[in-house]
């Protein structure tokens, strides 16, 4: 018991030494001043958390919206026929990589074929479309606005009589059955004996070379097996129709 009550008091005789003999306002005062300054420290790290959080936010880069796609122009049904059987067309494909080759088209032979052409290629549809199914050896195919094989300008028109065979450079109408042409079309890399259901509607006069190319792009396996899927497809600036 006097051990602890001497201890008790050496205890008490530091803290008033520690206090230097302050009285009990002065080390209430004290206290006081030591929390303010504590919040005041405290506060003023926050502020500056606060202002290099913000600034960091600031030189942050923004995150560049995606582009909303071009409208691609869809019709309800095939056009009225506009071009003239005894003139002659010639269709100017012009490649993004400045290459080209053109087309001599068939507009006796098949002329809604040749006429359905002519007014997507005037309305600037295939602008900007690519080639999207490339098989050296055999065809490369394009003509879809998605891209995918499976799109189309909204409507689908008939079959005409196949009397021509599929040699390099043939241009003839791809399909998903009879009667369901569209705007998607294949020109022929080699000689391959198809079946006649492909309309053939014009046959390549210069540029072997650009088909040739194209037919170089790099593909990949598309989902079903076929190696005919491009890394980066070739994509038609424009097409330009000649008519004499």
């Amino acid at each position: 018991m006097y051990k602890t009550i001497v201890t008790l008091g050496f205890v008490l005789v530091g803290l008033v030494s520690a206090c230097g003999g302050m009285s009990d306002a002065d080390i209430e005062a004290t206290a006081d001043a030591s929390v303010a300054e504590k919040i005041a420290v405290e506060a003023t790290a926050y502020a500056k958390a606060k202002a290099i959080i913000e600034a960091t936010a600031l030189a942050a880069p923004t995150p560049t919206p995606n582009p909303t796609p071009t409208p691609v122009a869809k019709y309800n049904v095939p056009p009225g026929m506009t071009i003239d059987k005894n003139k002659s067309y010639t269709a100017v494909f012009q490649m993004s990589d400045d290459k080209t080759f053109s087309v001599d088209l068939f507009p006796k032979e098949v002329p809604v074929t040749v006429n359905n052409f002519v007014f997507l290629a005037k309305e600037g549809f295939y602008d900007g479309v690519t080639f999207h199914r490339i098989v050296k050896g055999f065809m490369i195919q394009g003509g879809d606005p998605q891209g995918t094989g499976s799109g189309g300008p909204g409507y689908k028109f008939d079959d005409e009589p196949v009397t021509r065979d599929y040699i390099p450079g043939t241009l003839a109408m791809a399909n998903s059955g009879p009667n369901t042409n569209g705007s998607q079309f294949f020109v022929m890399h080699a000689n391959v004996a198809l079946p006649k259901n492909y309309t053939i509607f014009g046959l390549v006069k210069e540029g072997m070379d650009t088909i040739n190319s194209i037919a170089d792009t790099p593909v990949r396996t598309r989902t079903g097996g076929e190696v005919s899927l491009p890394l980066t497809a070739p994509i038609i600036k424009r097409i330009e129709i000649i008519e004499q």
